[in-house]
């Protein structure tokens, strides 16, 4: 009886926690519009996610593809695998990085909202667990409905790589290029390996004022909406229209770094996404 008592107290912990926030953010005048608990184990609700497929961004490493993401004991898993199969992108001789490999070797996943759920202003939160090791880049972020990037919006409520996590807001600047609002902290301020070895929340709070991002109730970054229009004459205000959500776990390309001794299979762990609106 005992060791059921013990095994069942942090579940009890958990939906008492869980219900705290509930009231809090009742309070404060939050409803909660969507989410997705992962809670069927399979593949990912399809009403809530498609998926991007091949090697899409930042010459990263990775095809993804729809198989390395799964719900599996109220969680959603997306696993990187060290896997070899033939690039049906391949042509000899070709620069282009997507082109250029014959053979993929990692695969990953990376789930979209797109054209399924999308939300202008609210509180996003993410209850996640990522890996720190090299090379790896894990990602909680939103892009924006109309335009193309930079000019359509992004926020990043979790990004990490190199040792660091990351919350940043990108708009269009000048000559075509990105305009960063970007703020950092180092894994090992956090606590290394041990801290990553932990689930933690990932928030974003957006209104018509400000976007100001969190974890586990830490200010990382808050931008006011006013510096954040895209500087091509058009007064366009990318984070005045509705975004859709993104999760990710790519690794290498531009930023991710050299994976080393970095272990596969690895994952990103997501206990739940949720958007509240007032």
């Amino acid at each position: 009886m005992k060791s059921k008592i013990l095994f069942l107290l942090p579940f009890y912990a958990l939906l008492n926690a869980s219900s705290l926030s509930a009231q809090q953010y009742s309070k404060e005048g939050y409803n909660l519009v969507w989410s997705d608990e992962f809670e069927k184990d399979g593949i990912p609700d399809a009403k809530n996610w498609t998926y991007e497929k091949g090697f899409v961004r930042n010459e990263e490493l990775q095809w993804y593809q729809p198989e390395n993401a799964f719900c599996r004991n109220g969680l959603l898993v997306i696993e990187a695998r060290k896997e070899m199969k033939p690039n049906p992108l391949y042509e000899e001789g070709s620069n282009n990085w997507r082109k250029k490999p014959k053979n993929i070797e990692y695969t990953s996943a990376c789930l979209i909202t797109k054209g399924l759920q999308s939300f202008q202003y609210g509180r996003f939160e993410m209850r996640g667990r990522i890996n720190i090791s090299s090379g790896l880049w894990p990602a909680f972020w939103t892009l924006g409905e109309n335009g193309r990037w930079p000019g359509n919006g992004e926020i990043d409520i979790m990004e990490y790589y190199r040792g660091k996590i990351l919350a940043n807001i990108a708009s269009l600047g000048a000559n075509n290029k990105p305009k960063w609002f970007s703020n950092t902290k180092s894994t090992e301020e956090l606590g290394g390996t041990k801290w990553a070895s932990k689930f933690h929340i990932w928030r974003m709070d957006w209104d018509s004022e400000a976007i100001s991002l969190y974890v586990d109730d830490v200010l990382l970054n808050k931008t006011s909406l006013d510096k954040l229009k895209n500087e091509d004459g058009s007064s366009v205000n990318p984070f005045r229209q509705k975004h859709y959500i993104l999760l990710n776990l790519a690794m290498g390309g531009l930023n991710g770094g050299e994976l080393n001794d970095t272990k596969f299979p690895n994952r990103m762990e997501v206990d739940y996404v949720r958007v509240y609106q007032k």
